[in-house]
């Protein structure tokens, strides 16, 4: 408990829990759009080979999940040495070790995992059910309509999750990113399905 208590207080002092929640919306719906294009993208395609299927949108996930790792350690590193050098200017003090230190070297590790694993555990949730097909397991529906059906619900929970940041109608932030999803599922359809 204390170790989670010393994180609150690193995340309180630097303000980074709101950028936090946001990296994980944002990264989240990337990665639950993409899974939906690439899945959409073998159903029009009349791609069958399950394996070949998990095996791409795995590699896409992997690559999500190590883009938003590594850009958000490198841009938070440098964005909270650049706030400990302005604090240290201002109190004409070295705070490298003292609470502000110790946010600066652990901040960018902590939002960087939420911003690689968001999508990455997001991309995982939708293609359990082609896993799932893999391993030998009956589903009710095909596991790529399944993996669809799970992506749909994912993206309006994160809609749901953003309008009780913003206390305004779940229901109405949900369908909107619902929208979005329905959008890019009838985009693809109309540019690669023809």
């Amino acid at each position: 408990m204390l170790m989670l208590q010393r994180i609150k207080f690193l995340l309180d002092i630097t303000h980074n829990r709101d950028i936090m929640r946001r990296y994980v919306v944002v990264n989240g719906f990337d990665g639950a759009l993409t899974m939906l294009g690439l899945i959409i993208g073998f159903i029009v395609s009349e791609a069958d080979d399950l394996s070949v299927i998990l095996s791409v949108c795995l590699g896409a996930a992997i690559a999500l999940g190590m883009s938003g790792l590594s850009s958000a350690y490198i841009s938070e590193s440098a964005e909270r040495k650049h706030a400990l050098d302005k604090l240290e200017q201002a109190m004409i003090s070295d705070l490298k070790e003292s609470a502000h230190g110790d946010a600066t070297r652990w901040v960018p590790l902590l939002t960087a995992l939420v911003n690689g694993l968001a999508p990455l555990l997001i991309s995982l949730l939708i293609l359990s059910p082609i896993a799932l097909s893999i391993a030998g397991v009956s589903l009710p529906f095909s596991p790529l309509y399944s993996a669809i059906i799970i992506a749909l619900l994912l993206i309006f929970l994160l809609g749901v999750f953003l309008g009780s940041i913003a206390q305004i109608s779940w229901l109405r932030s949900g369908l909107q990113t619902l929208f979005v999803a329905i959008v890019t599922v009838l985009l693809i359809y109309l540019i690669a399905g023809s």
